[in-house]
């Protein structure tokens, strides 16, 4: 692949996930886990209330909160696929603001190395 096409596909790439958000519309998860940075999650009881709410998603699979950095990751089940949108409205409905949702391309369990290890 030439310097152009790698730029316009790039380009393309942008301009499409800017559609999705300025649209309102939410974007589609990689088969992988979603991270939600929570605003309002200040203690354990509050952490146990998110996790209950996206563990009775159907699709729901693994989840780890971590109340330190205010982030929820949540992964799918096999075969399953999440929704942004429910998972953002689960939060919403506990009582806590959902300040960013974003892909991320590896397991809970993986996230929990990669966290443990910056500490």
């Amino acid at each position: 692949m030439n310097t152009l096409s790698l730029a316009k596909l790039v380009r393309t790439a942008c301009l499409a996930a800017f559609l999705f958000v300025a649209l309102g519309l939410p974007l589609p998860a990689a088969a992988g886990s979603v991270k939600a940075s929570i605003n309002g999650m200040v203690c354990a009881f509050c952490a146990q209330g998110i996790e209950k709410r996206l563990q009775k998603l159907p699709e729901t699979g693994a989840i780890h909160v971590d109340l330190k950095r205010k982030l929820v990751v949540v992964e799918p089940k096999k075969g399953s696929t999440l929704d942004e949108s429910r998972i953002r409205t689960e939060i919403r409905e506990a009582g806590y603001e959902v300040v960013a949702l974003e892909p991320l391309a590896m397991s809970v369990e993986e996230f929990r190395r990669t966290t443990k290890a910056d500490k």
